[in-house]
């Protein structure tokens, strides 16, 4: 790792753990999030290791606010199960950046690790989370995967060409993480540059842009406003 990439991990963990960042990979699904990783376990073949990869694959993009192109390259030397981290190296921007796991999330990959080796004892690849083959995930299979298991539960017809994308998990994690900030009071402002770290964002500015997608964290930014222009006053 070069001396850039050690000062952005520094930045990343100091700021993880000075403010209980831990709190933003709570084992938080949402009703469709369960219904999915339900599905993923029945996936076939029922005794390979296709079920199991997914049920963590989309377990964590939903807890972690990870692309999913860092989540398919995970490898193994990047899952630190002592300290509950993972490292996400050469990712987008060419960042580097530690992410905390809660410690279901923490659970659910001890347990995935255990069933992976005595499947793949001798793996083609280095990758965390394995194809049935021993390989690293193809996107395009990932994709194919999620969009029926998306119609397999009802979040998509069965001719829909539109509808729910991988990419979403990442922007509702980054929409909720706000939410309960506004809701708890915090500085958004001071907090913004932290979860733009946890993000893996070139700048502060592309997280502003989640403020103004969303109709609660408008009304919750304008609450806050009202509030401050109030005590002004």
């Amino acid at each position: 790792m070069t001396t850039a990439e050690h000062q952005r991990s520094d930045l990343a963990e100091s700021e993880l753990f000075d403010w209980r960042f831990t709190a933003l990979t709570r084992a938080g699904y949402s009703h469709a999030d369960a219904w999915l990783l339900a599905a993923a376990k029945s996936l076939s073949p029922a005794g390979g290791l296709r079920p199991w990869t997914y049920h963590c694959l989309f377990g964590l993009l939903a807890v972690s606010g990870l692309r999913i192109s860092e989540a398919i390259k995970l490898e193994r030397q990047d899952v630190d199960f002592k300290q509950g981290l993972l490292t996400i190296r050469q990712a987008k921007f060419n960042k580097t950046r530690l992410i905390p796991l809660h410690i279901s999330t923490l659970k659910v990959f001890t347990q995935y690790a255990a069933h992976r080796d005595r499947l793949m004892p001798r793996p083609a690849s280095p990758c965390f989370l394995l194809n049935d083959y021993g390989r690293r995930l193809e996107l395009s299979a990932v994709h194919r995967t999620f969009y029926d298991l998306s119609r397999q539960i009802g979040l998509r017809g069965p001719g829909d060409h539109t509808g729910p994308r991988l990419h979403d998990f990442r922007h509702r994690f980054a929409l909720n993480t706000l939410i309960e900030w506004y809701r708890a009071g915090e500085d958004i402002e001071r907090r913004l540059p932290v979860l733009s770290t946890f993000l893996g964002h070139a700048h502060v500015a592309d997280t502003y842009w989640y403020l103004s997608i969303h109709p609660e964290l408008m009304g919750l930014a304008t609450k806050r406003l009202e509030q401050r222009w109030g005590a002004d006053s």
